[in-house]
């Protein structure tokens, strides 16, 4: 038996606790967040205790840590995980200080242990299936990528002031896609922005559509255009262009239903959130998280993959301030 601890009660911990549960042969043993309501809450849903950071790191029975807290809270756990030799999993991002995450990196290798980031689009069925087909050779080389990635909404804008930007809170995932489906690194960046959707949002110092250009080392081309506001829902597909064709992979529906009449053909809108979009991605993930504590797997995430795409948040940012191309 896996014991397993838990640190953050709020959605996507919720997430997590749930498909922790389905794991055969893992027991969610203790839950720690700064809201103790929702840590009880969650903790009487799991059978597990609440207790405080101290306690989950003292004890030699917990195998590894969930780090599903706030961002500014990854890099302490990782760096006390990684001293107390338990395997992690933490949501993204280790950090918003590039320097603070490699050090983490190079405490994660010192120590041996395992350290998954939730890039959780990796495990996405649809997603997956593109990257096997290219790997497959299904489309030749692959040369130019096009990443389309829309949220229905901004978050709170007192959230966006501690995000460490869009370019770290959001377009991080997108970042992560194009390292992953490409296996390339970037050359350069050149990043542009606007604020269309909120003014609130451009006196919180962000933005909230941005427009991403990347050079790969090899000469391939990569496009990311974001916004934070999509009226028909959640907004995630891509198209890979090789040398012998292109993939495309689509948005996911409620349902496939579609109506046909003489007035329109229609089907469901896309589904409405991550939380929703990514809800086999999630759990694929942790089975996945638990069959590399068993040994069986080797994980398909590191905390490398985090930092490098820390690194192009943090050039992209750069590129949109200061108006100009950061070469990497």
């Amino acid at each position: 038996m896996s014991e397993v601890a838990l640190l953050g009660a709020g959605r996507i911990g919720n997430i997590h606790a749930g498909n922790i549960a389905r794991q055969p042969g893992a027991h969610l043993q203790y839950v720690v967040d700064v809201d103790r309501a929702a840590a009880q809450a969650l903790a009487q849903k799991h059978g597990a205790q609440v207790v405080d950071a101290d306690r989950v790191f003292a004890d030699e029975r917990v195998a590894a840590v969930i780090i599903a807290s706030s961002t500014d809270t990854h890099a302490e756990y990782i760096l006390r995980a990684a001293k107390a030799k338990k395997a992690i999993f933490c949501e993204k991002p280790v950090d918003l200080s590039l320097d603070r995450a490699r050090a983490c990196a190079e405490a994660v290798r010192a120590a041996g242990v395992p350290c998954m980031i939730g890039f959780q689009r990796r495990y996405d069925p649809t997603f997956a299936s593109l990257k096997s087909r290219i790997d497959e050779g299904e489309i030749g080389t692959p040369e130019m990528l096009v990443v389309t990635s829309r949220d229905p909404g901004a978050p709170p804008v007192d959230y966006i002031k501690r995000s460490g930007g869009i370019f770290k809170d959001m377009l991080i995932h997108d970042f992560d896609i194009f390292r992953w489906i490409l296996g390339d690194e970037a050359a350069s960046v050149y990043a542009t922005g606007s604020c269309l959707t909120d003014p609130a949002i451009e006196g919180a110092g962000d933005i909230d559509a941005t427009a991403v250009t990347i050079r790969t080392r090899h000469g391939r081309l990569a496009q990311i255009n974001t916004i934070r506001r999509a009226a028909y829902g959640y907004d995630q597909r891509f198209e890979v262009i090789g040398s012998k064709g292109m993939l495309q992979a689509g948005n996911h529906r409620p349902t496939e239903v579609m109506l046909w009449s003489s007035g329109a053909i229609t089907a469901d809108k896309p589904e409405h959130f991550f939380l929703e979009r990514y809800r086999a991605a999630y759990a694929s993930e942790m089975a996945h998280f638990f069959e590399v504590l068993a040994g069986r797997e080797r994980p398909r995430t590191s905390i490398d993959d985090g930092v490098a795409a820390l690194a192009l948040a943090e050039a992209a940012t750069t590129s949109w301030r200061e108006k100009r191309i950061v070469e990497l």
